[in-house]
């Protein structure tokens, strides 16, 4: 205690409860940082990291349920097996009202890799003159039913007929499977 009177006496004397009160913030200023502030921003990171997994979950979840919903919306569109026959009728008598010549039309079904489904196919020639075939290749691609035009291939002839052209045509759409019926793969 003797020591500490004689250099508190000392010209620098004065300074030295400035520099204990410094160091002692210093230290309380140490405590607060290692104990308080790394703690809460390690606690920050875990929660930052749990709300980015679970925004990113409840993305997936959304995507999953569009994902659902498309599905179901294309799944209804699809036309049910028993309705191929009229379907294939059905594109008959639009060719007929757009003045194409569709003379075999033949249709059968081919099986895809997704459960309850197989894939239609009508496929034969078709014959008449530019505008009526496009008329035609129209109303088949915008009709309500879902089917595609998969092939169209001009076929060659020997002898110039009056504006007529002939196509192999290709036509297809997908089937689903009837309701209560497995599907064979």
């Amino acid at each position: 205690m003797d020591f500490i009177l004689q250099q508190l006496r000392k010209p620098y004397g004065i300074l030295i409860p400035w520099l204990a009160l410094v160091l002692l913030l210093a230290g309380v200023l140490w405590a607060v940082r290692t104990v308080g502030i790394d703690g809460a921003e390690q606690s920050r990171a875990k929660l930052e990291l749990e709300w980015n997994q679970a925004r990113q979950e409840f993305t997936h979840h959304k995507q999953a349920q569009k994902a659902r919903k498309d599905l179901a919306q294309v799944w209804s569109a699809l036309p049910v097996e028993r309705d191929f026959a009229p379907l294939a009728l059905g594109i008959t008598e639009e060719a007929k009202r757009d003045r194409v010549i569709l003379p075999a039309l033949s249709y059968k079904t081919e099986p895809t890799p997704v459960a309850n489904t197989s894939k239609g196919v009508l496929q034969g020639t078709m014959t008449g003159r530019y505008e009526d075939l496009r008329r035609f290749l129209y109303d088949v691609e915008t009709a309500e039913e879902l089917v595609y035009i998969e092939d169209l291939e001009l076929v060659r002839s020997g002898a110039q007929q009056d504006q007529t052209l002939t196509f192999n045509i290709k036509i297809a759409t997908y089937l689903r499977g009837e309701p209560g019926k497995a599907a064979v793969q």
